[in-house]
């Protein structure tokens, strides 16, 4: 027996890891029977609210075998849905999922044919990402397919949101009266919005009752099933499960279990609703529960014991829901299985005190006995907190899974200040998906899309071509060979990037429009503070706070490319800029002595030397000033956020040679991390050169560490590693991520896999199983720095 489980929980968990994640065609159907009942009929936002019900009352009920905590987003657990009316796969796709070698989802023949004979008829031409391509400008499908920028939402729905607690004190009943105050002071004389703004919250109100009926058809499943059940214990179970099931959501949980439950079925109703980027997230966990959990210590109908039986079962339910299946670039950005559902454990309380609770220290436990790779996990670190808060989060982290991430739950606070948010709103926030910082309850943070740094300046460097393709997709800067300094290269990149952030934005404010009147989010909507009392929708404006996230990536290998150039070109003068492009033309064939002079004799990122840093500096204020507080549309801002998840691969698939010394189609820099491989100086030079960011002013940033388990072993090593956290943190770092494994182990998983299958690791912001990883993402964190001292 595994430690830490009882049997319940290792069947649950053993049904959730062995199962293969398949296509279910079900939402699809149900999605195309509603529209083509309800369509033209009624407004968008009633539309979109029906379609939601039609799903809650039809969609198969799904109860596992001895499950505590029910519910499923497919028919059953790894069955994963499409979203037609956002992306329509084609038939191709299909065949693709089901032959690829990683990552795949089972599609059999049946469903084939129902894509082929009843989705694709219906909505090909109709569904958001055909509108969105077939809106864009010439200019930014070039840019798109150059891989100078993605875009998430071509095929997923906005939606990066997280809850904030309101769920644990309110019903759907309560919010539903809260709509219906709304509707009644509506002022259809004097107010010309005021018909959008009663369709808008009818369609809320009408969700209401979705989720209250999806969970009555859970109650009436499980009676059914408990009159047929012959073991006495289970036959209870399933009567309880009842019971829960007829009182959330559509009242305020009373206990431990019920809140459980609540949050659940929120979780799956956003992600039924739409196929959000990421899923919804729980938030604060740990400080959401404590209260039910203290409560029920108190009255004896809770113990320890239990609790943790019942996060258990919580726990495979994240893992049951595999991330439904993307296409075309955004597959090559982002190949997994994870869903991005990412919870906070300790930080601060809404008045600034110390948040950590014996829920947080079970919640460790859990991630350590269970060691799934859904839900994410992360520990927000505030000068609050008690360093024995860090010691057992290191003991987790040293177990090798990735898990838990550390964040600066201080900088946090700042970073949301910095944007404007009141105090308590910042302090009642934290981070999701990644790395990035929002509001939890307030606020639409939405990402749209990596952006490639290193791209632009190969870009600036061929004058506006791309040496991929021969396209003239930039604007014309100046011959860099007639170049007398690293500032004026600077000043032709600053331009180039001006050139693409416009097109990117530009495109970002076509596909908001399009989801603000096509997709609205009416059931998320509902919980996000303030679209009930705007009566707006959160995919319109309607959150107390927007925001917009350009992710830039490859700050490290840019870094090093421009520290080439200033040492080699202009200091040291033993390349002109024509031998030097010349050479990155030629891919480095027949110059390896050249190259090993720019990859080994060059000042490098991550090792606390400013010359180099002091170059990443001024590119991140010209990448920042570029970026931070854009308006957009729907009366949001745009901020920077320094991530990559698995972009930097595809990134550098199509950037050429670079100065740093990198081949064509290597991989780019991952994070504010170092390039792989680059950072000779230990740990701590490389948070010392990380910190000089101002972290404070993105949205978020990404800083990937590797250690051999040998030096964290004992306390001695717990306590180097909370030495370390606290001094990146005391330098206003944002963030921390842990891989502890050997780089031996590691080369020899990808020879022989069947010996590693349940090896995990950290990749970018999320941790997967390394044998589900292609060669080109392997390779990139074998190649990462080994850290065997502090």
């Amino acid at each position: 027996m595994k430690r830490g489980m009882n049997e319940r929980v290792q069947k649950l968990r053993q049904q959730s890891l062995t199962t293969k994640p398949r296509i279910s065609m079900e939402r699809a159907v149900l999605v195309t029977q509603a529209y083509k009942k309800y369509a033209g009929k009624v407004s968008i936002p009633v539309l979109r609210a029906l379609t939601f019900k039609y799903l809650c009352e039809n969609k198969t009920i799904c109860i596992n075998d001895g499950e505590l905590i029910v519910g499923e987003r497919g028919p059953a657990p790894q069955a994963t849905p499409t979203y037609p009316e956002l992306c329509c796969h084609t038939l191709e796709d299909l065949k693709i999922m089901d032959e690829r070698e990683k990552i795949s989802f089972k599609v059999d023949e049946e469903s084939e044919k129902i894509q082929e004979k009843v989705i694709i008829p219906y909505w090909k031409g109709k569904s958001i990402r055909d509108l969105i391509f077939d809106q864009m400008t010439q200019e930014w499908k070039d840019c798109y397919e150059a891989g100078i920028f993605t875009e998430f939402m071509e095929q997923r729905a906005p939606g990066h949101t997280v809850e904030d607690g309101k769920i644990y004190k309110k019903g759907f009943l309560d919010f539903k009266k809260e709509i219906e105050k709304e509707i009644e002071k509506l002022d259809f004389i004097n107010d010309p919005e005021a018909y959008d703004k009663q369709e808008q919250l009818k369609a809320m109100a009408i969700s209401c009752d979705a989720i209250i009926r999806f969970a009555e058809r859970h109650a009436e499943k499980a009676e059914e099933m408990a009159k047929n059940e012959t073991n006495p214990v289970r036959k209870k179970e399933l009567e309880e499960i009842a019971k829960v099931c007829r009182y959330v959501p559509a009242h305020a949980p009373r206990n431990f279990r019920e809140a459980l439950q609540m949050y659940w079925f929120v979780h799956l109703s956003v992600i039924t609703e739409l196929n959000t980027w990421d899923s919804f997230c729980p938030g604060k966990l740990d400080q959401h529960l404590y209260p039910f959990y203290k409560k029920g210590l108190e009255d004896g109908t809770l113990t320890r014991d239990k609790a943790k039986e019942l996060l258990e079962c919580f726990w495979v339910k994240f893992n049951n829901q595999p991330a439904p299946p993307k296409v075309g670039i955004t597959l090559e950005e982002s190949g997994t299985y994870t869903d991005f559902c990412n919870i906070n454990i300790g930080g601060i309380k809404p008045d600034g005190s110390d948040g950590v609770n014996d829920v947080s220290y079970l919640l460790l436990e859990i991630i350590e006995d269970m060691r799934i790779l859904q839900p994410s996990t992360n520990v927000q670190i505030s000068r609050k907190n008690p360093d024995e808060f860090i010691i057992k989060a290191a003991e987790v982290i040293r177990e090798g899974m990735g898990f838990p991430s550390v964040f600066n739950t201080d900088a946090v606070v700042e970073e949301l200040l910095r944007q404007g948010k009141s105090l308590e709103d910042a302090r009642c926030g934290g981070t999701s998906g990644c790395v990035e910082v929002g509001c939890f309850g307030k606020e639409a943070y939405i990402l749209t899309g990596y952006f490639n740094l290193v791209k632009v300046l190969e870009i600036t460097l061929h004058n506006g071509i791309d040496p991929r393709t021969g396209k003239k997709i930039g604007i014309e800067t100046g011959d860099p060979t007639k170049f007398n300094s690293l500032d004026e290269l600077l000043g032709a990149f600053k331009k180039q990037l001006h050139h693409f952030i416009e097109i990117k934005v530009r495109g970002n404010n076509v596909i908001e429009r399009i989801y603000a009147k096509y997709m609205p989010a009416t059931f998320m909507s509902i919980i996000i503070d303030d679209c009930i009392k705007k009566a707006k929708d959160y995919n319109a404006g309607g959150a107390r706070y927007n925001s917009r996230y350009i992710q830039a990536v490859g700050i490290g290998s840019i870094t090093d490319c421009l520290s080439a150039i200033q040492y080699h070109v202009f200091d040291k003068k033993n390349l002109s800029f024509e031998k030097l492009m010349e050479i990155l033309n030629a891919n480095f064939e027949g110059y390896e002595k050249e190259r090993l002079l720019l990859l080994n004799k060059t000042p490098k990122y991550g090792n606390d030397d400013d010359y180099a840093d002091n170059i990443m500096i001024k590119v991140f204020n010209i990448a920042h000033d570029e970026i931070n507080d854009r308006s957009t549309v729907n009366g949001g801002k745009y901020r920077i956020e320094m991530l990559p998840t698995t972009c930097h691969v595809y990134f550098g698939a199509v950037c050429g040679a670079t100065p740093d010394g990198r081949k064509a189609g290597v991989p780019l820099s991952e994070g504010i991390s170092p390039v792989q491989g680059a950072d000779k100086n230990g740990p701590t030079a490389v948070i010392k050169s990380a910190s000089k960011m101002d972290h404070l002013k993105t949205g978020g940033t990404l800083l990937n560490q590797k250690f051999t388990p040998k030096i964290l072993e004992g306390r001695e090593g717990l306590e180097k590693m909370k030495d370390l956290i606290r001094a990146y943190f005391k330098l206003d770092g944002h963030h921390i991520q842990f891989n502890v494994v050997n780089a031996d182990t590691l080369r020899d998983a990808q020879k022989n896999p069947e010996k590693y299958n349940n090896l995990i690791v950290r990749v970018a912001g999320y941790s997967d199983y390394f044998n589900n990883l292609n060669k080109n993402l392997q390779d990139e964190i074998i190649e990462r720095t080994e850290h065997q001292r502090f």
